[in-house]
């Protein structure tokens, strides 16, 4: 669209050059900058004024968008000097500085005119600020400050209007009024607006007529046609136009696209597809069964369309029932009652359709609701046997005999056939089996009851057709055991009471009552006596009938001792007021303390008391008799382990001596004194005392031996010596457990004889003396006649 109005921007840019040159001589004189030089002093004293120069210049446009071959010519700055007029013979050189200087303005330095070499755009921008100085060629000294101008881009109509959105959605209500606004569009164009018609839009409608206008100035969408129908037709497409240049020819243009959508309102009526519903029901239905359903069409959205049903009039009106599904917009018909074939076998009902929410704008077309008839057809059903009552309450007495008879249901079958009805009891009601039930329907006794196990029996009946057990039917019953009186009272616990020797007479001890588990009706009065004997044999006690189901102990006139009774057992006979009357014999339990002259206790034989709180005088004995035979094991065991040899762990098969067992462990050295005491083995010498061995007893007192040098025989047997030593060493009770392995870092005191090693010795025995031994003693004869009987045959020769 552009280069469609290349030719008409040039020719309005030579128009406006053209002008603008034929008016530059009558305005040089407005447009003239002044500039006042400096004073000078000239001789005696005269003031010389320099002369007055100034810019003078074309006023400076280019037009946009210019596409020509040659750069535009902008205009011409030049310097006019009253004394000295530039005229064109190149003294002065022009210079160009600023926005866009030597890239978009260039300037002829002699002749001081202005061109454009590039395509300029308003939009982009809209004016450059520039400033042109006249200096000397030669020396390039300034003749004039530099001065600024301004060069303005003027606007062509080079852009078409654009709308905010390419697409706009919109709604208004269906059955508007003409005129009603929908949705305003607007466009907006880069041109400039202060500049000729260019930005000046027109809106106008393409696609969308006769339903929809817009307004030329503001671009608002209305409607242009009344009861537009949204159920006839939902949604629009319409084409809106921006044209700049106020519309006129040869503007520019552009175009959106609104799409408006017909929003419901409540303008229809609900209405029955159909006038008549046929529906059928089976009279083995039960309340609440869905019969079947109609609806009315409602072509209205949402809330608009929402129906509700109800039941106007018929003779079913009492039996079903119609409710509204707002899921589906349905309404259900339901049965309400039972119904039944051999009593009715048709219903006929009118029922209603109406809108929920109904505009009053819209009354006129009609009333919102609509009726139609329901018929319903029952259906005829094989029914199982119908009992005469919903439940069935009997009542028998306990401890009757088995077959006695309780009651008696009875049950029919409701279909013309009236098939016979067979009975039973649901066991797992009655799983003790308490209860029979005959053929026809009477209910009996297996065994005998009891009123104070089980005071009622919930059993259901089931009653079913006797050629088809699939079709029963149940009935609860309830039978109530009546009582007898067959339980005598009894004290509610035991009752014990604790008096003084000294007690005063009359004093209260004890109040007692008791309880019975026959019915109230059998057991409400109690009366409490002692028993005959009691009364004349022992008069230290009486007993006070409250007439209130209590009675209380008193103390009589005898007073008490416990040297000579410590427990009195007090027999008490409780009647009832039964039909007939039971009584039973309870015993109450007095124990008789020593107390002071305050009635405090002193000390009372409470035993029983304790026992009966705790453990029984049996389980004590029994408790202490275990703990003797536990300490009793104990002490033999340790007692025969005294008296044991050898450890108790040691097997016939083996002997444990025979062992070597090697351990790799190095322990802790000279401090590890966990296993024995290493200071004795380094110095035996240091015994204080004697260490009893652990794992023999010594059969006999063992003194300790010598430790010095004892004189031997003179023949030596290595056998009995051997033995000998293994014999003290097995019987004395300070030495190591004889299973053990013992290391000995002590060698002794020392000897007399000194080393006897032949490792310091000389290498000739011939240096070596052995007179000495003849001073050993009887142990080292033998060594003294070997060695000494060289010297003796020496000094014999």
């Amino acid at each position: 669209m552009k280069k469609g109005f290349c030719l008409h921007g040039i020719l309005l840019c030579l128009g406006i050059a053209y002008c603008s040159h034929l008016s530059s001589s009558r305005r040089s004189s407005k447009l003239r900058q002044s500039y006042h030089g400096h004073h000078e002093k000239g001789k005696e004293g005269q003031v010389l004024h320099r002369s007055k120069r100034g810019w003078v210049w074309n006023q400076f446009f280019v037009i946009e968008e210019y596409t020509g071959p040659d750069p535009v010519l902008v205009g011409r700055v030049r310097l006019n000097l009253h004394s000295d007029v530039d005229s064109g013979d190149g003294k002065i050189k022009y210079i160009l500085s600023g926005e866009g200087a030597g890239t978009i303005f260039v300037i002829d330095d002699k002749s001081g005119n202005i061109h454009a070499t590039k395509t300029l755009d308003r939009e982009e921008r809209a004016q450059y600020t520039l400033m042109a100085q006249a200096v000397e060629r030669e020396t390039n000294k300034p003749l004039e400050p530099p001065s600024e101008f301004i060069v303005k881009v003027q606007d062509i109509n080079d852009n078409p209007p654009e709308f905010l959105h390419e697409n706009y959605h919109a709604n208004v209500p269906e059955m508007s009024n003409v005129g009603t606004s929908v949705i305003q569009v607007t466009a907006s164009d880069a041109d400039d607006p202060t500049y000729g018609n260019s930005a000046k839009l027109v809106y106008s409608i393409l696609e969308g007529q006769p339903y929809f206008s817009v307004e030329a100035q503001t671009g608002t969408i209305r409607t242009a046609l009344p009861n537009m129908d949204r159920e006839a037709k939902e949604q629009y497409h319409v084409v809106i136009q921006a044209k700049d240049m106020g519309g006129h020819m040869g503007g520019l243009s552009g175009t959106t696209k609104v799409t408006i959508t017909l929003t419901d309102v409540n303008d229809n009526p609900p209405k029955f597809p159909q006038s008549a519903y046929p529906m059928s029901i089976s009279e083995a239905a039960v309340s609440g069964d869905e019969v079947g359903r109609v609806k009315a069409k409602d072509p209205d959205l949402e809330e608009n369309g929402a129906v509700k049903y109800r039941i106007l009039d018929g003779d079913g009106a009492e039996v079903f029932e119609i409710t509204t599904d707002y899921q589906t917009q349905e309404g259900v018909v339901k049965l309400r009652k039972t119904v039944d074939y051999e009593e009715k076998k048709f219903y006929s009902l009118k029922v209603e359709a109406a809108n929920i929410h109904i505009d009053p704008r819209f009354l006129s077309r009609g009333p919102f609701k609509d009726t139609a008839t329901v018929k319903i057809t029952v259906e005829d059903a094989d029914e199982p046997p119908i009992f005469m009552d919903p439940s069935y309450n009997f009542e028998v007495f306990e401890n009757a005999p088995a077959d006695t008879i309780v009651g008696r249901v009875h049950a029919k079958d409701p279909d013309a056939a009236n098939v016979p009805v067979k009975y039973s009891i649901d066991r797992h009601t009655d799983l003790d089996r308490f209860f029979n039930i005959q053929e026809d329907g009477y209910i009996k006794t297996t065994k005998a009851l009891d009123r104070e196990e089980k005071d009622w029996h919930n059993i259901s009946v089931i009653a079913s057709e006797a050629s088809h057990n699939a079709f029963s039917r149940r009935v609860p019953v309830s039978i109530k055991v009546l009582d007898r009186n067959d339980n005598a009272p009894e004290f509610p616990e035991p009752y014990e009471a604790a008096i003084c020797e000294n007690a005063p007479m009359n004093k209260n001890v004890l109040k007692i009552t008791a309880v019975d588990k026959d019915d109230t009706a059998n057991g409400a009065r109690f009366s409490f006596n002692f028993l005959p004997e009691h009364t004349h044999t022992n008069s230290n006690f009486t007993l006070r009938d409250h007439r209130d189901n209590t009675a209380s102990l008193h103390i009589g006139r005898v007073s008490f001792s416990r040297q000579k009774q410590k427990i009195h057992l007090l027999p008490i006979v409780i009647s009832d007021g039964g039909i007939p009357p039971l009584s039973s014999t309870n015993t109450l339990t007095i124990r008789i303390c020593s107390c002071n002259s305050d009635q405090s206790v002193i000390s009372c034989n409470d035993e029983p008391l304790s026992l009966n709180a705790g453990l029984s005088t049996g389980a004590l004995i029994a408790i202490l008799a275990c703990i003797v035979i536990l300490l009793v094991i104990v002490v033999l065991f340790v007692a025969l382990r005294r008296e044991k040899k050898e450890p108790l762990i040691v097997f016939e098969e083996e002997d444990i001596r025979e062992n070597i067992i090697t351990y790799d462990d190095e322990g802790g050295g000279e401090e590890d004194t966990e296993a024995f005491d290493i200071a004795t083995l380094q110095n035996p010498d240091g015994i204080n005392g004697f260490i009893p061995r652990k794992d023999i007893k010594p059969e006999y007192q063992f003194s300790p031996r010598d430790l010095g040098l004892r004189p031997a025989p003179n023949s030596v047997d290595v056998d009995d010596f051997i033995n000998t030593r293994i014999h003290e060493a097995d019987s004395d009770p300070t030495a190591p457990p004889y299973d053990s392995i013992q290391i000995y870092g002590y060698e002794g005191r020392g000897s007399v004889a000194g080393s006897l090693s032949s490792l310091e010795s000389a290498s000739t025995d011939s240096d070596l003396d052995y007179d000495y031994l003849q001073n050993w003693g009887p142990r080292f004869k033998k060594l003294a006649d070997l060695y000494g009987s060289k010297d003796t045959y020496e000094d014999d020769s």
